[in-house]
């Protein structure tokens, strides 16, 4: 009867505290003001290199690589894209994840598309995470 009572006890539990889970969200940080990225210093390990080219109707694709100037695997990497009037105001912004991570000392793709058109664009690493050893992506 203890016994039963025990286990009774351990399921409500284990039902209050995945009840409590359901509620929560991960949302990740958005750009707001003018921030451009949650890791500053970026432009130590990375470079940028990208076209803004005309896609169907006004809108207008992106294409570019981002290369790691760091000896190590940068994975989860996400990039900010912005686009911008003539005066420079945020007309549209896009947080998009680099579909591979990028290798120490490489290079990877990327594109965005669908922008709308406008004067000029900018592009920042918004994060990433670095993995310090090849063992760890087995």
């Amino acid at each position: 009867m203890l016994k039963s009572i025990s286990t009774v006890v351990r399921v409500g539990l284990v039902a209050v505290v995945l009840a409590g889970c359901a509620g929560f969200t991960m949302e990740y940080p958005k750009p707001h003001g003018s921030e451009t990225t949650l890791m500053p210093g970026w432009e130590r390990y990375f470079a940028l290199q990208w076209t803004a080219e005309p896609e169907r109707g006004a809108s207008r694709r992106l294409d570019g690589y981002v290369v790691n100037r760091y000896g190590e695997y940068a994975a989860d990497l996400r990039l900010l894209v912005q686009a911008l009037d003539a005066s420079g105001a945020v007309v549209d912004q896009r947080i998009v994840w680099v579909s591979s991570g990028v290798g120490g000392f490489g290079r990877t793709y990327f594109d965005v598309r669908s922008l709308p058109a406008a004067d000029h664009y900018q592009v920042f690493v918004w994060d990433y995470r670095l993995i310090q050893s090849a063992g760890l992506m087995r």
